[in-house]
């Protein structure tokens, strides 16, 4: 059997983060997924082409161009 959960966000200072972090993940009733390095990954390559974009240190890809990759 497959317990209902419900999903909850919480903004917390970032020098405590760890710490409760780690507490709960010591409570046996809450879930606490491990992230897709993968994605992640991907993710921070994306943040690193729009900050040189932004620094104009690569141009900028057209609507079209995009299209046309796919």
């Amino acid at each position: 059997m497959q317990l209902k959960m419900k999903q909850l966000t919480l903004n917390i200072s970032e020098n405590k983060f760890n710490a409760f972090l780690e507490f709960i993940k010591t409570l046996d009733y809450v879930e606490v997924p491990e992230p897709d390095k993968k994605t992640l990954s991907e993710l921070q390559n994306s943040l690193n082409q729009v900050k040189l974009i932004q620094e104009g240190k690569i141009e900028k890809q057209t609507a079209q161009d995009f299209i046309d990759e796919l």
